[in-house]
């Protein structure tokens, strides 16, 4: 699987457009669009979620009207995720859905908590909305299209500020609004209208955050307040928004995911990434190795190195795997130029790639430099079973 796949997933069950993004050895965070979105509606979040997870984006696909009858359950869009994770190989997941998605996420964290490491349920609620209220969403999408409840819902999405600063963006939401599937659309409303989990949230055995906008007209800060106070194992977390609060302060709910995902503090945040590039025997060895003498100094490397400068969202971590092997052949520190060349692995490096780092190294750094950066790398090489004819 590619750093950045873009892809498709066909069977007889489902036909799905996912995105997967980040390092192999990051754990993986699903995300679960609202209804009337697609994938593109995480995009802010992307890039300062890329340094502590690989992030899995799909469209959701509900089953096709039967004649005319809308009758698509949260069931069938919950266990089109299951059916996604087994066939991308991925055993458990972080999980955070919005709205249509966070009706989703609470079915996974009821009937599948053993596939969900953590999750997030954001501008949702236990049940949304009545029967009159979707079924004349419904009639009205049929006999009219997207366009007649277009201006609508972006008002309902976003505050007033946002829409008038962020005229390209709301441009670009309403486009992918707007080239929703009427007859799909419509049965994503019947999910919705017949999703109903208040007598069930005591089920959910997953530790979960809910988020919601303090302007949300859609699911207000009362529905949040009830999923919090009804799921065993729950925070809150209201931010200054409307509905799709995620796309209006992407840097802020991003921090927020970090926080509760991964950990608060710089350390921890540092020790998730530290982990997730030299592997967990390495850092466990470090670890082992801590007494009263280096510990200060591990914990600046924690600290500094990983949870400060690894986690900066402007560079991928691939492409820091690369500059650092670069710079250790400069300075000539062959420990940990095989170190960093075994981690490289963990950020998706190939060898073809290693060795053009070195190659590159040998004009700028000396030939010298680069015939002991080569014998290094292939005494990782054949430390990690890699053949090279």
């Amino acid at each position: 699987m590619s750093l950045n796949s873009l892809m498709v997933i066909q069977n007889k069950k489902m036909k799905l457009n996912y995105k997967l993004q980040g390092t192999p050895n990051s754990p993986v965070l699903v995300f679960s669009n609202s209804l009337g979105s697609e994938m593109m509606m995480w995009d802010g979040l992307v890039p300062y979620l890329l340094p502590f997870f690989r992030v899995l984006r799909y469209n959701t696909s509900p089953p096709t009207p039967n004649g005319g009858v809308y009758d698509c359950k949260i069931d069938d869009l919950g266990k089109q995720v299951i059916d996604l994770l087994d066939q991308l190989g991925i055993e458990t997941a972080y999980f955070c859905g919005l709205s249509m998605g966070g009706l989703i996420g609470q079915w996974l964290g009821i009937h599948h908590p053993e596939r969900i490491k953590k999750l997030v349920i954001s501008n949702t609620g236990a049940k949304i909305g009545n029967d009159e209220r979707w079924n004349g969403r419904i009639e009205t999408i049929t006999q009219h299209g997207m366009q007649a409840i277009v201006e609508d819902t972006m008002e309902r999405w976003f505050t007033e500020s946002f829409r008038q600063n962020n005229p390209q963006r709301v441009a670009e939401t309403k486009a992918m609004f707007l080239r929703s599937h009427v007859p799909g659309y419509a049965n994503c409303c019947a999910a919705i209208r017949d999703a109903d989990f208040r007598e069930q949230l005591q089920n959910n055995t997953v530790e979960t955050l809910v988020i919601t906008g303090d302007e949300d007209p859609v699911t207000n800060v009362e529905q949040a307040e009830f999923l919090a106070k009804n799921i065993p194992n729950s925070t809150l977390k209201i931010l200054p928004a409307r509905h799709l609060a995620s796309t209006e302060l992407p840097k802020e709910y991003a921090a927020i995911l970090i926080d509760f995902l991964v950990g608060k503090s710089t350390y921890d945040q540092g020790m998730h990434v530290r982990r997730s590039v030299l592997g967990n025997a390495h850092v466990d060895k470090a670890s082992g190795n801590i007494n009263s003498f280096n510990a200060d100094f591990q914990n600046f490397i924690t600290n500094y190195a990983w949870g400060e400068i690894w986690t900066r969202p402007d560079l991928s971590k691939h492409n820091r795997s690369l500059i650092t092997m670069a710079m250790l052949i400069a300075l000539n520190r062959k420990a940990e130029f095989k170190m960093h060349v075994k981690a490289s692995f963990n950020n998706g490096v190939t060898v073809a790639e290693i060795k053009e780092v070195i190659m590159q190294s040998a004009l700028y750094c000396g030939l010298p430099a680069a015939n002991e950066a080569f014998h290094s790398a292939e005494e990782v090489f054949k430390e990690l079973g890699i053949e090279i004819k």
